[in-house]
């Protein structure tokens, strides 16, 4: 019988061993076998590794975003205000304007002209956002698509080839970035974009791209462009105009229609397709555009073109005045005197005079010389410089000699494939140059002492004779010239040049020159004269006359032109003749400290020195001086200071500066007028001569230094002063019998002609105190019935002569005779 203690133990062993066995291959159960099972629990070990990626993913990105907040606050902490763009003040052009408001000039940084969009054409704004920014009017500054695309294509191009930029990027990098093509500045104009959308509306922000873009050959905006190009306002232009207009802001130089036709020609037609294609035009209105013929024409250099010499002096005083940053980038509207009718007149009377001179001195030779085996490829490049077609009347252009025909006297000139003659009568003047023989002395008598096969020469285009041209020798000339027109009355400057040419040399000699005026000044000796007491009738002898200065151990003695004395002469002849002994004698009379004071007085501002030699005209002074000193006589006593400039205005209009005529008396009205008198003289029986070809009132005085090396002519009507100089800038004769008569005076004839032509005649009118007598012509007294000359003279009032002539073989004491004489 079995223990029953031993049969529960063994009992327990066995459920243990079962146990263990069933716990050794039992399988776990899913988690949804075990819902039931309060003692199955979630897997803890997977579900903590979830939750931290989902941690640590959520922290990376707020990490991430943290940085890319600070790296934004960091890149556009210090992007500018865009609120700078209310108050639109760009660099624009300062313009010069005429008497009658033409252009004549333009200064700037950048060539800009701002117009509002009413001033611009509906196709020129559609032209620019078909081809710029086709979403303009729909995006909100950025084109999301064109910035992937640009990307992807960056990318593939392992750089920043494209933008993919819209208008107001365009506008924002234009404005406050630089042109560098980093990916920081597409972001930074990537948030300006974003601010001036929010701020501005689609016309403001048009408004500002079209004004400031830059189109090319120094265009900004498109008025600028529209000028630069075609030469009219953008108001004006036609649909394949603004077409390639709107085609530059890719690449300005690369399309430049002056440079690239071919190419600018492609890219106009893509502007035209993408209008038709965004609706703007219809297909048919842009084949039509595709067809039309555009020809891009250069824009004139007004400055250099039209009248340099004045508006350089205008562009001085404006800024010494305003300073260099008004003058460039203020736009500021300068209205100046000059006329530009009579400027064109005034070089034109230069060039024609200074050749004149030039070719009185001679041929300095030809430019080079072509041998025979050489002449073929010369030719070759010379055609290839020609334009067939520009060969017109009146322009100097180089050519080459290839035949000179002994019997005709004809030469016959190769200008590329052109041809011409010169005869011999258009070359004559061809001598070698001498200044101390005349002309007419040395003339040649055939073509081959001037000329031989293979000299490369200029000529002068006289016109067609048959199928060649008509030709004459021509030289470049070495002299130099200057011309000051002002309008007596108000000081105006009308005309002033100051060169042959400005292009060669921006110096002005009618301003910044100081040359001896020679006889020029003797009119401020006489008038000084008049107000010691001389008249019209005094009588001085012109006999030879020595002069010592024992300080510097000199002595001078004194002589006319010519080297001739001519005894008794009456006040007047010693002028209009230029008698240098009798000039000096009054001049040693009434002081040389009171003509010097009086110089001053007159508006003579140089140094003049302090010795007898200023008779003759020996201190320097500018023509402008010189002109403005004569412009006493025709006002009648009053001194007019010279007006360059009228009026200046800034970029809104408004009025910073205003000039006025200011005078001021410094001679009596009738000293004014006797000199007047006295001067007409010179011109109708004096050194003036060939003016009197002018045809009606005119007075004037010659001017020629002793060493020949200055040439004036310095006269004037009631309305208008003028004076023209001629000589080397060297300092150096200017040839043989080149006197002021010869060598300016017709410079100043013909250019006085000119702006006279529609002009009515005047008088100068005589004024109060002034009376007339007859007198003798010879003596300067009363005459008497044995008087067999006698003239008209005019006097101040009580300066009459009260003595009368002496009968013909009187004895008169030589006390008497030479009491005057001094």
């Amino acid at each position: 019988m079995t223990d029953p203690k031993e049969s529960r133990a063994e009992q327990r062993r066995s459920e243990k061993k079962e146990k263990k066995q069933k716990e050794k291959y039992r399988i776990e159960k899913p988690p949804h076998m075990r819902m039931g099972d309060s003692r199955v629990k979630k897997p803890k070990k997977k579900t903590s590794l979830f939750k931290r990626l989902v941690l640590i993913a959520l922290f990376l990105g707020f990490l991430g975003a943290f940085f890319a907040w600070m790296a934004f606050l960091t890149i556009t902490k210090n992007l500018p205000r865009i609120s700078s763009l209310s108050d639109y003040r760009p660099n624009v052009v300062t313009t010069v304007y005429s008497d009658d408001g033409r252009k004549i000039a333009e200064f700037f940084k950048e060539r800009r002209i701002v117009i509002p969009l009413s001033e611009m054409s509906r196709n020129l704004k559609d032209a620019f956002v078909a081809a710029e920014d086709a979403k303009f009017y729909q995006h909100e500054g950025l084109d999301y698509y064109s910035i992937v695309r640009a990307f992807f294509r960056n990318i593939r191009a392992g750089a920043i080839v494209q933008g993919g930029s819209t208008i107001t990027q365009q506008v924002a990098r234009s404005f406050f970035l630089s042109p560098e093509k980093t990916y920081m500045r597409k972001i930074k104009e990537a948030v300006l974009a974003r601010r001036i959308e929010r701020t501005f509306s689609k016309s403001d922000i048009l408004f500002l791209y079209l004004n400031q873009i830059y189109l090319g050959h120094g265009a900004y905006g498109v008025e600028a462009a529209a000028e630069n190009y075609f030469g009219k306002p953008a108001i004006r232009l036609t649909l394949a105009e603004c077409a390639m207009l709107a085609g530059l802001p890719r690449a300005p130089s690369r399309y430049s229609p002056f440079r690239f036709p071919k190419r600018a020609e492609k890219r106009r037609v893509y502007v035209l397709k993408r209008m038709a294609e965004e609706g703007y035009i219809t297909r048919d209105e842009s084949k039509e555009a595709m067809e039309e013929k555009i020809e891009a024409r250069a824009r004139k250099n007004l400055y250099i073109e039209e009248v340099p010499f004045f508006t350089e002096y205008a562009r001085r005083e404006v800024e010494k005045k305003y300073g260099a940053n008004a003058l460039y980038k203020e736009g500021l509207n300068i209205y100046t005197t000059v006329s530009v009718e009579a400027q064109k007149a005034a070089r034109k009377a230069v060039e024609k005079g200074i050749r004149a001179l030039d070719k009185r001195q001679g041929y300095r030779g030809p430019l080079s010389h072509v041998s025979e085996p050489d002449m073929a490829s010369f030719l070759l490049e010379m055609k290839e410089s020609f334009d067939k077609n520009s060969l017109k009347k009146g322009d100097i252009v180089k050519g080459v000699v290839t035949a000179i025909h002994d019997e005709s006297g004809v030469v016959t000139v190769r200008m590329g494939d052109d041809s011409g003659e010169i005869p011999f009568s258009e070359m004559k003047w061809a001598r070698k140059p001498d200044p101390e023989t005349s002309r007419h002395a040395a003339a040649i008598k055939s073509p081959r002492e001037a000329l031989s096969e293979g000299d490369v020469i200029l000529v002068r285009i006289r016109g067609r004779s048959g199928e060649k041209w008509a030709l004459a020798l021509e030289q470049t000339p070495e002299a130099e010239s200057a011309v000051l027109c002002m309008e007596a009355r108000t000081g105006f400057v009308k005309a002033m040049v100051g060169g042959r040419d400005f292009r060669e040399s921006q110096f002005n000699r009618a301003i910044q020159s100081r040359r001896q005026p020679g006889s020029a000044f003797k009119p401020i000796i006489y008038s000084a004269a008049l107000d010691k007491g001389y008249t019209p009738a005094s009588m001085f002898i012109d006999s030879p006359v020595v002069y010592h200065d024992e300080e510097r151990d000199f002595t001078w003695k004194p002589k006319n032109y010519g080297e001739k004395f001519h005894g008794p002469t009456l006040l007047r002849e010693a002028l209009a003749l230029s008698r240098n002994v009798v000039t000096i004698k009054i001049l040693k009379d009434i002081g040389i400290d009171y003509v010097i004071d009086y110089a001053r007085e007159m508006g003579v501002k140089s140094p003049i020195s302090r010795d007898l030699s200023i008779a003759l005209g020996s201190s320097g002074m500018s023509l402008l001086e010189i002109v403005n000193a004569y412009s006493v006589f025709p006002n009648q006593g009053l001194l007019v200071e010279p007006v360059f400039i009228t009026r200046i205005e800034n970029r809104h209009g408004e009025t910073l500066e205003e000039t006025e005529t200011r005078s001021r008396p410094v001679i009596d009205e009738s000293t004014a007028y006797i000199m007047t008198s006295l001067l007409e003289s010179v011109v109708k029986n004096g050194t003036g001569h060939r003016v009197k070809a002018l045809g009606r009132p005119v007075a004037g005085k010659t001017g020629t230094t002793n060493n020949l090396f200055d040439a004036w002519f310095v006269g004037f009507t009631p309305d208008y002063v003028t004076g023209a100089w001629v000589g080397f800038d060297g300092e150096r004769p200017i040839g043989h019998d080149e006197t002021g008569s010869r060598a300016a005076a017709p410079i100043w004839l013909d250019f006085m002609k000119k702006i006279l032509r529609d002009k009515p005649v005047k008088i100068f009118s005589v004024p109060e105190g002034v009376v007339f007598s007859k007198i003798d012509a010879e003596t300067g007294l009363l005459p008497i019935p044995e008087t067999r000359k006698t003239i008209f003279e005019c006097f101040k009032e009580g300066t009459i002569p009260t003595e009368y002539s002496k009968k013909p073989g009187a004895i008169t004491s030589v006390d008497d005779f030479f009491k005057s004489g001094m």
